[in-house]
């Protein structure tokens, strides 16, 4: 079985080298995954949809070039 890891948002930034309002502004774009309601007003986004979202940003590069 897959463990399953979430990230706050901090470490989302930290990972992506996004800022706050850019996050927010691509998921509304619908060009960023959105997060996940872990309870309350706590939300995570899924590590492995992140790490997907890094891997299209660099083939989408190579093919560019």
């Amino acid at each position: 079985m897959m463990t399953i890891r979430f990230l706050r948002r901090p470490e989302v930034e930290k990972t992506t080298g996004l800022s706050r309002s850019t996050i927010y502004l691509r998921m509304e774009q619908g060009t960023f995954p959105k997060p996940i309601p872990l309870g309350g007003r706590l939300v995570g986004w899924k590590e492995s949809d992140i790490q997907q979202w890094i891997e299209d940003r660099i083939k989408e590069s190579e093919q560019a070039a």
